[in-house]
Order: structure tokens, then C-alpha cells, then sequence
């Protein structure tokens, strides 16, 4: 009996086979159907190239409604509370904020230093002479000016005014996570779009997930995936942001794939840096199957499904030119990639476990028989 199972034991050798043209002649069920959020549960589905085929079809060719809704034009700065503008009235310096002197504070709370000029309050208004508290919130430097010439016409002769602003303070973004200086970005007259910010704050780190980025605004997240952003021939300069909004960059270490059984180096492998790993890819990185002891022919990705059931997916890599399928094969957070030991492995590690306990057994009966 021992010597049959044995020979069964090495019905298949380890390692993978010669490379021969790729044929499979399993397809898809008629009617099968692949969604990226309900993958076929319960079941082992093979990686074939009618599998590859659908899941290239039903991969996302567009930008989400949620993140479309983003989009838009940046609008023209307008002041705001907490702004320092500068009031010019040519060839009448003395409306100067007092005759031309600098306004100076130690300790700005902002973290801005303050231009000369004057400081719109919380009201949004600011008091200039001759005509009091002027409200220029919510205007453009232009509107401002226009505003200011209106109410000194009585005061200055065909007066000619600019207005500029010299401090912006009135509005900030914030940007967390994986980036090189977090923290808050000040809005100026420059349009504040998501790649401004991003690169404000010194761009995305060698850790940083690009697929992984979330907006917070008005207590609302957002994901955000650069990658498929500029795949859909968008970017970041098209989502343009205000004031209060929160940017966070997601870590690499967040989306990990997990490759285990007989592979060189067991790992948890992190995605690239812009969100993405193939089949391909982790078995690299693992090392690839261990030659002496793996069945190529029993490679799983095994992937959680909507409903919370193993969604189980079989690539057959005896013949070395699957391996073009596992480079077009996507993992997704989560996957665990498990290669299966060839049968002769598997009875050697059964022997193995028993022949300790066997010659346990052994030498209590050898004393046993000594003593008796």
C-alpha cells in the first residue's frame, strides 16, 4: 500500500512544464457576467482568455458621477474676512492707512505675515476715510475699486483708485496623508485645483497611493482615483477646490495583496504606486513558484465577494505562457494569491508528521520488550 501511494505521490512532478502554444478549451458559461463589485461567488472560475477578455470590458472607462460632479472652471478670487487689501487714490497719499505707515503685528494667529494695508474684519468690511466702513466682501479687486471711486466722488475730484490684495487670508485648504509637507494651503488669486494643492504641499510621496486619494468637503468624502483620472484623459486640474476642503493621500500599505503557499517568499505585497498590481507582478515579487515544490497548475486568487462569499479564480501556469494572462489579470486589495504543493510535497509533509510519532511508538515498544 505504501508503494501505491508513493506512485501517486509523483503523478505530478513539481515546477512548470515547456512553453507550447497557449490553448484552453474551457470558455465562459453563455451567460456570464463580471462586475468589479459583485465578482462570481462560489464557485473557481478559470483565468482564460475569454475571462481576461470580459474583465477588460467591464473595467471602468469613465470618470464616476460623483467625482464628475467636480468638475468645473475655477472661480475669480473675491475678498474675503481676514484679507489685507491695498487702497490706492492716485495723487492723494494721505488716504494712505495711516499716511503710508506699514500696519505691523507680532503674532499673526494665521501664520501670514500682514502687507501694509487694510484688514477686512468679520463683517467684510473695512474702514476707509472719508467715507466709513465699506463692505468689499465677496468683491473682485475691481469691484472694489469701482465701489471705493463711487462713495469719494464727493470727497476726490475724478478720483482713480486701485485695489489690491496683499495678504490672502480669508481661505485655506488642507492636505493630509501621503505627502511631503501636510498641511493647511492658502487660497490666492493663482486657482486652487486639486493637482495645485497637491504639489503645493510637495507632491505625493514614494509611499503614496494615487489611486487612493479622498476630497472631504462639507462632511462628505469623495474617492478619488488619479490613475483612472488621467486613463479617462482627465486630471486633477479639472476638479477645481474651496475654501474648508480637506485632500487626503491614502498609504500604499493600505491596499495589500497577500501571496502565500509554495511561493519563494510568502509575502504582503503593497500596490504600486498608482493603485495597481497584476497576477504577474506578485509572483515576482514573491519569488515566483518554488520549482521543487509548487503545481503551477493550481494558482488561486481568491477575492472576498459583494456578498461576503470567496470569489475563487484558477490560472493553469504548467505551460509558461499563462503567465501573459496572470500580466493582464488585476488584483485588487485584499486578494490572497495561493499556489498548491504537488502531491509527492504534500505526502512527504503527511510522512513527516507521522514518522516522529511512529518512532516514538517504536522505541516505548523496544524498551517495553527489553524490560519485560
Amino acid at each position: 500500500m505504501l508503494g501505491v501511494a508513493v506512485l501517486q505521490g509523483c503523478a505530478v512532478a513539481p515546477g512548470m512544464g515547456t512553453v507550447e502554444p497557449y490553448q484552453v478549451a474551457e470558455e465562459l458559461p453563455p451567460k456570464f457576467q463580471y462586475l468589479p463589485d459583485a465578482a462570481p461567488e462560489d464557485r473557481i472560475t478559470p483565468i482564460t482568455p475569454a475571462l481576461v477578455r470580459t474583465l477588460a470590458k467591464a473595467a471602468p472607462k469613465n470618470v464616476p458621477p460623483e467625482v464628475q460632479a467636480l468638475f468645473g472652471k475655477p472661480q475669480r478670487y473675491t475678498i474675503g474676512p481676514g484679507d489685507v487689501v491695498g487702497v490706492i487714490v492716485y495723487d492723494h497719499p494721505e488716504l494712505l492707512p495711516n499716511a503710508g505707515a506699514v500696519i505691523s503685528q507680532q503674532a499673526d494667529p494665521t501664520g501670514v505675515s500682514v502687507a501694509p494695508g487694510f484688514i477686512v474684519d468679520s463683517s467684510g468690511e473695512i474702514a476707509f476715510p472719508y467715507v466709513g466702513r465699506v463692505r468689499v466682501a465677496g468683491l473682485t479687486e475691481a469691484e472694489a475699486g469701482d465701489l471705493i471711486s463711487k462713495l469719494i466722488v464727493t470727497q476726490v475730484r475724478e478720483p482713480e483708485v486701485t485695489v489690491r490684495i496683499q495678504s490672502f487670508r480669508s481661505r485655506r485648504v488642507y492636505v493630509e496623508g501621503e505627502v511631503r509637507t501636510p498641511g493647511s494651503q492658502i487660497v490666492t488669486d493663482v486657482p486652487m485645483t486639486l493637482t495645485e494643492a497637491i504639489n503645493r504641499a510637495g507632491g505625493i510621496t514614494a509611499n503614496g497611493n494615487r489611486a487612493a486619494v479622498t476630497l472631504v468637503r462639507d462632511g462628505k468624502s469623495i474617492d478619488i482615483d488619479l490613475t483612472r483620472l488621467r486613463e479617462a484623459g482627465r486630471d486633477g486640474n479639472d476638479i477645481p477646490l474651496r475654501n474648508s476642503d480637506t485632500i487626503r493621500i491614502g498609504h500604499r500599505e493600505d491596499a495589500k495583496v497577500y501571496v502565500m503557499g509554495e511561493v519563494l517568499v510568502p509575502s504582503a505585497l503593497t500596490v504600486r504606486s498608482n493603485g495597481r498590481l497584476n497576477l504577474n507582478e506578485a509572483l515576482g515579487e514573491a519569488g515566483g513558484p518554488v520549482l521543487t515544490t509548487s503545481n503551477p497548475g493550481q494558482i488561486y486568487v481568491i477575492r472576498q465577494g459583494a456578498t461576503g462569499l470567496p470569489a475563487i479564480f484558477h490560472l493553469d501556469a504548467r505551460n509558461p505562457a499563462a503567465m501573459v494572462l496572470a500580466r493582464q489579470f488585476s488584483l485588487e486589495p485584499q486578494d490572497v494569491v495561493y499556489i498548491d504543493p504537488v502531491p509527492l510535497v504534500k505526502w512527504n509533509r503527511v510522512v513527516s508528521l507521522i514518522l516522529p510519532s511512529a518512532q516514538v511508538v517504536n522505541s516505548a515498544s523496544e524498551t517495553y520488550v527489553r524490560h519485560r
